[in-house]
């Protein structure tokens, strides 16, 4: 058996013990039993940032991102295929940072969109621009890869 990895619901933000050969399964949530997978980009803000980046066992990529950018705008279809192609493996999340100015001061966002890659927790690649579909997987991937 695989080992169990955490992962935070969605809809009910409860933690879940999952065991990662089981993550292509479309596993539910232990305590509301909505899916912890859509396909699409979580919604991320200032009350449930931390609780996602820190307790997920899962990569989060994060767009920090707002309703006025017109690049943001222009990146966000992309941004919802990857996370298909990305799940069960990797977590995408969006953040207004209008909305969270909090979290978007603490993290030194200057431009957006940017994206930041999180493991464990910690950031541990950021990316400043637009990108399409094929090139945040791409970035995303290699971000991950060990040398």
């Amino acid at each position: 058996m695989s080992d169990p990895m955490h992962l935070v619901c969605p809809h009910c933000h409860a933690v879940n013990r999952v065991a990662s050969a089981r993550l292509s399964e479309n596993p539910n949530c232990g305590r509301c039993h909505n899916a912890l997978f859509s396909g699409a980009p979580l919604a991320l803000d200032s009350a449930n940032f931390d609780r996602f980046v820190s307790r997920s066992g899962l990569p989060i990529l994060v767009d920090f991102w707002a309703d006025w950018c017109g690049p943001c705008k222009a990146m966000a279809p992309g941004f919802a295929q990857a996370a298909k192609t990305l799940e069960p493996n990797i977590i995408l999340a969006k953040l207004d940072t209008e909305a969270a100015t909090d979290i978007a001061s603490r993290f030194g966002i200057r431009s957006i969109p940017t994206l930041i890659l999180f493991r464990d927790g910690r950031e541990i690649a950021r990316q400043a621009g637009a990108m399409g579909q094929s090139d945040i997987v791409d970035w995303t991937r290699r971000q991950l890869v060990t040398p």
